[in-house]
């Protein structure tokens, strides 16, 4: 952005040709947005249309929230399953995987849990069981197959890295031991299955 200069009474700086190109940039986009808010202004609609703006612009806030969970995934919810305690949610992630939560009652009332519904799913690396062989019959509802891509092992304990066939791609981080990791043979390339259980799955919607 820029060039540092030497000489004179210490120097200075200077923006690049590419730094002129980014201010004038920045310049015309406020100059735009100030222009979108005069014409708005001016508009017997103006008001509505600017709340909406407003509106839209808290929702996409909202979907930028930081959490401390490693793993989430946006998708649409395909079924609710209501029981006598809790209601499994299974969320649409694309690529044809789904990601099945549980939760209760009242968290499916408040949050309005609903097929056709966006929700994102999350979950901690912790929470993550790593299978070296996808076809192995375990009681875990979640199941999210695909290809190890980074392997950071340490003396105690490593992170895993799984890359999935989905669009966008997403991966699934998880902490393992470190003895899992050189018996199961994880490294780079090799196949791997990432174990999530329902319970463990927590839920958001943007209102």
């Amino acid at each position: 952005m820029v060039d540092r200069m030497v000489g004179g009474s210490g120097g200075g700086t200077r923006l690049t040709a590419h730094g002129k190109k980014m201010l004038e940039l920045l310049r015309n986009i406020e100059g735009d947005f100030q222009s979108f808010l005069t014409a708005m202004g001016k508009s017997s609609k103006g008001g509505q249309r600017f709340e909406r703006f407003q509106q839209y612009f808290q929702l996409m806030r909202r979907w930028n929230m930081k959490t401390s969970a490693r793993n989430q995934f946006l998708g649409t919810i395909k079924s609710v399953r209501r029981g006598p305690i809790n209601a499994e949610v299974v969320l649409d992630i694309g690529g044809g995987d789904e990601i099945a939560a549980i939760v209760t009652h009242e968290s499916a009332e408040n949050l309005g849990l609903a097929p056709g519904i966006e929700a994102q799913a999350m979950f901690k690396a912790s929470w993550v069981i790593v299978a070296a062989d996808d076809g192995a019959k375990t009681s875990v509802r979640n199941r999210l197959a695909g290809t190890v891509a980074r392997v950071v092992a340490g003396p105690v304990s490593g992170e895993i890295v799984i890359d999935l066939p989905l669009p966008g791609g997403k991966s699934v981080a998880a902490t393992v031991t470190r003895d899992s990791i050189d018996s199961l043979g994880l490294k780079e390339g090799a196949p791997a299955c990432a174990l999530v259980k329902a319970a463990h799955v927590i839920l958001a919607v943007a209102h």
